[in-house]
């Protein structure tokens, strides 16, 4: 099924944003933005992806830099992922993302991908990526969701047709705290928070994030009411540098005192999109930042969990990271 072969494309360098955006419109389904092109490339060759024409994003200035806002700070989404791990403003005030960026692949890969490339890449399921005629690629059936299947890297939540999960590494950090998607096209922006951004496989089994064919993630904000507060970040993978996690957690938690005031908790690598724990906030708002409300937040945050052949250790991982999120941010 590896192909190992990159097609033919007509590729297209823009200088300005809005010739990107008349490119996009034209092209339609047959073009493909590239920011970093990492996983790109790699899906052009494996998945025998057809493409025809490529709007490589890398020369345009608007989708550059990081900036200070009046209500937080401003990513453009060709930022490279090292950028924001070094930023002084990123590792002041919003760490999470930096450590979260920080643990993306190898500094080689960190050095050239972009923010915005890790947040709408693909998903790895290794039966979708390698070719096959699963849901997600067209077919009927999926081939992950079988007795006989390898799946150790599926799901846990959300299983619908298809079990893959999401990649991005900074996805559960840029949901924590609660940033916003800046998307433009031809006829205007429109501003989608990070947790509306991914796409649930009952919503759209096609992709995996909001984004039209005429549409491009320009800039990611990141508001100032969670900067400065307690910050958590594990990733949890086979190898610790150049893989994808088996499970991760990001937390923000604001504490008065003891007390935990304000919460917000998301996993990755256990649904198709960040899984925002949404019940464990709600349980631990008020309570004391100790080991008791930690196990109690464990053990809530896996509840409905449908594990599948393989990936049963995925629960107690999950369970165990969530722990260390409350008790140690």
């Amino acid at each position: 099924m590896l192909k190992d072969m990159m097609p033919h494309f007509e590729l297209f360098q823009p200088s300005s944003l809005e010739n990107a955006l008349d490119l996009a419109d034209r092209l339609g389904d047959d073009g493909w933005a590239l920011a970093g092109g990492h996983d790109s490339f790699n899906s052009f060759k494996n998945r025998s992806t057809q493409i025809h024409s490529a709007i490589d994003l890398a020369g345009i200035a608007e989708l550059q830099g990081i900036r200070e806002t009046t209500d937080g700070v401003e990513i453009g989404a060709m930022a490279t992922l090292t950028e924001v791990e070094r930023h002084p403003l990123i590792r002041e005030r919003y760490g999470l993302l930096a450590d979260a960026v920080g643990q993306v692949a190898s500094p080689q890969i960190r050095n050239s991908g972009t923010l915005g490339g890790n947040v709408c890449q693909d998903t790895r399921c290794w039966y979708y990526r390698f070719g096959l005629s699963c849901y997600r690629a067209g077919g009927n059936v999926c081939y992950a969701d079988a007795p006989e299947a390898m799946n150790r890297e599926h799901c846990l939540f959300g299983a619908n047709r298809c079990v893959a999960v999401t990649p991005s590494d900074a996805a559960p950090a840029l949901v924590a705290l609660d940033a916003s998607m800046v998307i433009r096209s031809s006829s205007g922006e429109r501003v989608v928070r990070a947790e509306d951004f991914f796409m649930e496989p009952s919503r759209d089994i096609r992709r995996m994030t909001v984004l039209k064919p005429s549409e491009i993630l320009t800039t990611i904000q990141i508001p100032a009411a969670w900067a400065g507060a307690k910050f958590y970040f594990e990733k949890v993978a086979d190898r610790k540098a150049w893989d994808f996690a088996l499970v991760s957690v990001a937390a923000a938690i604001k504490v008065n005192g003891n007390t935990i005031e304000d919460i917000r908790i998301v996993c990755g690598a256990v649904q198709c999109i960040p899984r925002r724990l949404t019940a464990v906030e709600q349980a631990v708002k008020g309570s004391p930042q100790n080991e008791q409300t930690a196990e109690r937040a464990g053990a809530m945050a896996v509840r409905g969990a449908r594990p599948l052949n393989y990936n049963h250790f995925k629960m107690p991982l999950m369970e165990n990271l969530v722990k260390r999120a409350i008790r140690d941010a």
